[in-house]
């Protein structure tokens, strides 16, 4: 088994990082730049930082507060939101990013993907997926615009194809277990990574060890990103990180 990446995300709105339940109900985290020194210190193997009101407000990426926070940092960085064209993304990659997450603007125009990872390199691109099960239960369908818009994509479907348009990873977050603590949806995960070659990150949910041990062993996936457990101080990285590796699963050290 492949060693498994411990992601810390920070969802920033206006220049502040804010934690919700289903991406509503937005509370207070902290400033960006000091929880990402934060975060890699504790053991964070990447940060990844969401300008989540940039598109709802159809403005650029918050380049200062990138620019902060990547000063910060020693580990890979992924900045999204708000980046829209090939020329936003590079100037994300010019205030100290790493990688870049696109999700509503390549749903609108999926040749968006090829353009930055022909300038870029794949592994530079991950495409973002907000994903919600349909009334019926027989799949889920991928949202835009933070989780406001419904589209007609379904979010398998949207991955592989988001895979041969070039992109390096999928950052899956369920919606329906966003923030709530009651674990990944590994049915979603799995279903998604068993259906790309590309490494898939796990988001929405995590609340303890045992959920992070799940989504590696049931949910496939190559990576797992919280918020919530890390902002609040309801896990510390380091232990996190010796109770996954306890239960036998891969993560990078030290820790």
């Amino acid at each position: 088994m492949l060693t498994k990446r411990i992601i810390a995300c920070l969802d920033v709105d206006g220049g502040r990082v804010v934690k919700g339940v289903q991406f509503e109900n937005l509370r207070d985290a902290g400033d960006p730049a000091e929880l990402a020194k934060a975060h890699s210190e504790a053991g964070a193997d990447e940060v990844v930082l969401l300008d989540i009101s940039a598109v709802h407000e159809r403005r650029p990426t918050l380049l200062d507060t990138v620019r902060r926070a990547a000063r910060q940092l020693f580990i890979p960085f992924t900045v999204g939101g708000g980046i829209r064209t090939l020329e936003d993304a590079s100037a994300v990659f010019s205030a100290g990013a790493d990688k870049i997450s696109i999700n509503s603007a390549a749903l609108h125009d999926p040749t968006l993907i090829t353009q930055i990872a022909a300038r870029f390199g794949s592994q530079a691109v991950v495409v973002a997926i907000d994903a919600q099960r349909s009334v019926d239960g027989s799949h889920w369908q991928a949202f835009s615009h933070g989780g406001r818009e419904g589209t007609a994509r379904d979010a398998i479907g949207w991955a592989q194809e988001a895979e041969s348009r070039g992109a390096g990873e999928i950052l899956l977050t369920s919606m329906d277990r966003d923030g709530t603590g009651a674990g990944f949806d590994c049915e979603l995960t799995r279903a998604v990574a068993d259906s790309v070659r590309i490494p898939v990150i796990a988001s929405g949910g995590a609340g303890g060890a045992q959920h992070f041990v799940e989504v590696f062993r049931e949910g496939h996936a190559d990576a797992a990103l919280a918020a919530s457990i890390f902002h609040y101080g309801f896990s510390r990285l380091s232990d996190l990180k010796q109770q996954i590796g306890a239960e036998g699963i891969p993560v990078r050290w030290p820790c």
